[in-house]
């Protein structure tokens, strides 16, 4: 028996691991044991607020921070707590393409950065409206039983039917700058060599968060839970190829259905499993709910699904599709982080987003109020009811529309 075959065994394991995908309902349980890690030590996943500081940042840079009002005076993002998570989640992505192999520079035709940048302005736009992106503004609140999160996805089921018959009108009529620039493939030497970076980066990780967790300061050791939780989610997106704008889009493009399954999957356990630390009050339901609903969760669902669909995922999708070298990404989420800024402090300035403390206690703005079920329906049996009736609904659309196509565009 050669040398070689003795090891085949190991291989095997390490592709079924790090090269072959897992299944979208695997990291659809992955995600939700991080999320809930998360929540039982005081924090919830979100992203936007991360993206938004970057793009106050950059408006720092470029000199629009004072001309826009916003604070001069910004936090780290090294330290900055969804500004951590939204670092680490590209590294985890970044770490685990490399581990796979499956790095590599993908360079779109021309007009795609187009998109991505179009997409991307949209997406800072309609998070700013909702309170957050398809994590903070829909699958976060969920979880917190907010009714936010449901109106946020009807306005995303219906941002993506309208940007899909959109882009299927470009696609028609637009013919300039759709030729993709050639590939370049990787030798078996190179995937090994990116293999050793991506185990590297992953050691550096769990050495950077080690580092803090045992810091004398509070801030940094509480930052080392996010450095790995972070990381993690990063890497079982990425492993998953888990992304909600595909959920909620792939139905209307091709009937696939799988991974909006798996998603709806999450959101019922999820749910369940944060209702557990809710009702026992180990965390405040209050803390990942944003005052939007109704209104800034449907109209900001609806501006946010039509910007993932030209951009070509949302926040959580885009930044692990980042870590895995597409260049369209980059530029989405440049813009989204840019326009997330921008007309976050314009509303600011309008006062939209505005709070103001209503007299149940919860925060209220010009576009919804701090919504919490189990407050609205007396109880949290009826909070079941009604979320596990939205959920229900949507898969039996979703089951539905696999058989029949009746919901599909192309």
């Amino acid at each position: 028996m050669t040398s070689e075959s003795n090891f085949s065994g190991f291989r095997d394991d390490y592709k079924a691991v790090f090269v072959v995908s897992w299944s979208p309902y695997f990291g659809a349980m992955a995600l939700v044991t991080v999320a809930m890690i998360l929540m039982v030590n005081g924090f919830f996943w979100g992203v936007f607020g991360g993206l938004r500081l970057w793009g106050d940042w950059i408006n720092e840079l470029i000199g629009l921070n004072a001309l826009l009002g916003n604070n001069p005076h910004l936090d780290n993002p090294l330290t900055h707590r969804i500004s951590l998570l939204d670092l680490t989640l590209l590294l985890g992505a970044f770490s685990a393409a490399m581990l796979a192999g499956q790095f590599r520079i993908s360079r779109p035709p021309p007009i795609e950065y187009l998109w991505g940048a179009l997409g991307g302005t949209l997406m800072g736009i309609g998070a700013s409206l909702a309170g957050g992106c398809t994590i903070g503004g829909f699958f976060t609140p969920v979880v917190f039983s907010s009714p936010a999160g449901w109106a946020m996805l009807l306005g995303l089921l219906i941002g993506a039917a309208l940007g899909i018959r959109a882009l299927l009108w470009v696609l028609e009529n637009v013919t300039w700058g759709t030729t993709a620039p050639t590939h370049v493939g990787y030798s078996e030497n190179t995937k090994f060599t990116l293999g050793i970076v991506g185990l590297a980066l992953m050691l550096a990780v769990l050495g950077w968060a080690y580092f803090w967790y045992g810091s004398e300061s509070s801030l940094l050791s509480s930052r080392g839970i996010i450095i790995l939780t972070g990381f993690a989610l990063g890497f079982i997106l990425h492993r998953s190829r888990f992304c909600f704008s595909h959920a909620i889009r792939e139905p209307m493009m091709t009937g696939e259905g799988d991974l909006t399954k798996a998603a709806i999957l999450a959101l019922g356990v999820g749910l369940l499993l944060g209702s557990v630390l809710l009702s026992r009050e180990i965390l405040d339901p209050y803390l990942a709910i944003p005052a939007t609903f109704w209104f800034g969760s449907l109209l900001g669902g609806t501006i946010f699904g039509v910007g993932m669909i030209f951009a070509g995922g949302c926040a959580s999708g885009s930044l692990w599709r980042m870590g895995e070298g597409h260049l369209k990404l980059w530029v989405a989420v440049l813009f989204f982080a840019w326009s997330g800024s921008t007309f976050g402090a314009i509303l600011g300035h309008w006062e939209v987003m505005k709070s103001e403390m209503t007299l149940d206690l919860v925060e209220a703005t010009s576009v919804g109020y701090q919504a919490f079920l189990p407050a609205m329906t007396g109880s949290w049996g009826m909070t079941y009811v009604v979320s596990f009736a939205i959920l229900a609904l949507w898969y039996g659309l979703v089951r539905y529309n696999e058989t029949t196509g009746r919901f599909t565009v192309f």
